[in-house]
């Protein structure tokens, strides 16, 4: 269910992209944090999403939240500074789609594309619906977890926070 929900890609429109944060590093977005966010730009550059909205709080260590990197990534491939949102309060996914859905509800923005890997897209997809969002996800093409055992890895990490969220709501 994960991988099959994953693999499934749109050519669908929405007021925004909400991007899920994945580290930085030296003020930098993580590989996988840079393939997610390099995504969305691609959709707002095809006119596919009118905003952008970039998650995630700072993590130990750094001295920018994620959010605040992935949005000066963005500005520097070229997206108007007008276009993006940001939050840096959350810390995990359902904290990341919790307060994206904020910013969408205080702009009036009705639907919204979820910008991560393949593999994550379905948890966060069911956070969204819970939240009453209207939202498609939007795996990115290109992902760092390439080898069938970094895959089988993230993917039993992702069956059991799945099983965990219906389990605790957490």
């Amino acid at each position: 269910m994960i991988v099959a929900f994953g693999n499934k890609t749109t050519a669908a429109r929405a007021d925004a992209a909400i991007v899920l944060g994945a580290g930085v590093s030296n003020n930098l977005p993580s590989p996988v944090f840079k393939a997610r966010i390099d995504h969305a730009v691609n959709l707002y550059q095809q006119n596919r999403v009118a905003h952008l909205i970039f998650t995630g709080g700072v993590g130990e260590g750094d001295t920018l939240s994620e959010s605040a990197v992935a949005a000066q990534y963005a500005i520097n491939a070229g997206v108007p500074a007008a276009q993006i949102q940001t939050e840096s309060v959350s810390y995990t996914t359902q904290q990341n789609v919790a307060q994206a859905a904020n910013i969408m509800q205080h702009n009036h923005w009705q639907t919204a594309l979820i910008v991560s890997d393949p593999l994550h897209l379905k948890r966060a997809s069911i956070m969204a619906q819970d939240l009453g969002l209207s939202a498609i996800s939007s795996p990115t093409p290109t992902t760092q977890y390439q080898s069938w055992r970094v895959k089988t890895g993230f993917l039993l990490r992702e069956v059991y926070f799945v099983q965990h969220y219906w389990l605790t709501g957490d």
